[in-house]
């Protein structure tokens, strides 16, 4: 196997932002492969950042779209530990990024925890009549299936990516976990729509 250049490491760590020794290994992993190599990068920034789940994020932003026309704003709290990250680029681009989906996707809430108990009981309760002519064995599966389907439809957390699809946002905000080091979680948002009854 041919030696990694210098030149080999600087072009990966400028397309992806890692480290020098880390761009390295990943090419030494990958036996040269740029492509395999940035794989392997992305799979061990994923596994970092599952890792920093769970640590306080106590800084972030607010930050807010109105759409063309001013007919729909959004507004969304991101949060993340430093406030160095929350000057980043990185992590400006993903909020602006999240307030435009927002005001695409229309979703309920940003997890399934977070939706209203009685919605979710009544879209059950609808799929449950739908699956009446279904052998009994298999319906509880099917259900399953509906349900998690309808989740991905409404909760922002699951939703595909407006600009991406083949990305939910959950893995967007992920992949920004692994390149900036540190936990982020988007803490609630607000849709208004012009002319929308928000009474209930």
């Amino acid at each position: 196997m041919s030696s990694i250049t210098a030149e080999q490491v600087r072009d990966l760590r400028n397309q992806t932002g890692s480290g020098i020794m880390d761009c390295k290994n990943a090419l030494t992993e990958s036996e040269g492969d740029f492509e395999k190599a940035i794989d392997f990068l992305r799979k061990k920034g994923l596994a970092a950042a599952e890792k920093k789940g769970a640590r306080v994020t106590s800084e972030g932003r607010i930050s807010s779209y109105i759409h063309a026309g001013g007919k729909v704003g959004v507004m969304v709290e991101v949060a993340c530990e430093t406030d160095f990250v929350a000057r980043n680029e990185e992590f400006d681009a993903l909020v602006n990024d999240l307030c435009l989906h927002i005001c695409a996707m229309n979703p309920l809430a940003v997890c399934r925890e977070e939706v209203d108990p009685e919605l979710v009981e009544k879209e059950k309760a609808f799929f449950v009549e739908q699956l009446q002519d279904k052998p009994e064995q298999i319906r509880g599966k099917i259900l399953e299936g509906k349900m998690n389907k309808w989740f991905s439809d409404q909760v922002l957390l699951e939703q595909s990516f407006v600009k991406d699809d083949k990305l939910t946002i959950q893995d967007l905000i992920t992949e920004r976990i692994a390149k900036l080091g540190e936990n982020i979680v988007v803490r609630r948002f607000v849709r208004l729509q012009l002319g929308e009854d928000i009474s209930n």
